[in-house]
């Protein structure tokens, strides 16, 4: 069974679906660690709820960001964790992360990449009277939103949509496909074989 770390800023919804599908049983993972760069965040809590621990830290504490990145990379192997699934969690990631877990580390973006990268997706899109949006689930790299895509899935834009009821259906999908293609991840390793599998 595979160690993950998790990584997020905010509320955690995706983190708390993560951590109620490993609770099931339906994602065989283990969730090591929460990297969190806010200490007051809800996903927090939802860490100590579940007993994961947490390594919660400030960016502004540290002289460099590869002093806080190198931090976590310590953290990380403290807890033996294998794979990093970022969720919510709002800085881009540095060299000294990318290259202690090279292709092993996945993101979801409230968006069809490269549709709307970076923050407020889903404000782009109603400003942008897009008819599409969706999630996209990548690899991570240096850049924002520009790894390698795995999948997506899209949501139809209605003639009345509001942010709260986009939201609602993005986080929809999210909470569900977010887990089934960890699982996918985790146990073939193999960006080609997630994407065929979906595609059947």
């Amino acid at each position: 069974m595979k160690k993950i770390a998790v990584f997020a800023s905010g509320n955690g919804s995706n983190f708390q679906a993560i951590i109620d599908v490993v609770e099931s049983g339906e994602l065989k993972a283990e969730i090591s660690l929460l990297v969190c760069d806010k200490p007051g965040a809800y996903a927090v809590d939802r860490a100590n709820a579940a007993g994961i621990p947490s390594f919660v830290f400030q960016a502004k504490d540290y002289s460099s960001k590869e002093e806080y990145e190198q931090a976590i990379v310590t953290e990380l192997k403290k807890y033996g964790v294998e794979f990093i699934v970022l969720a919510g969690y709002m800085r881009l990631l540095g060299p000294t992360l990318l290259s202690a877990y090279q292709g092993r580390i996945i993101n979801i973006h409230p968006s069809l990449l490269p549709a709307f990268p970076g923050k407020d997706a889903i404000g782009q899109a109603l400003d942008a009277k897009a008819k599409w949006s969706g999630v996209t689930i990548h690899y991570v790299d240096e850049g924002m939103d520009t790894g390698p895509i795995i999948i997506q899935e899209r949501v139809k834009l209605e003639e009345n949509e509001t942010r709260d009821s986009l939201q609602k259906k993005i986080q929809q999908i999210e909470h569900k496909l977010y887990p089934e293609i960890l699982q996918m991840l985790l146990t073939q390793g193999d960006v080609l074989n997630v994407t065929k599998a979906r595609a059947n």
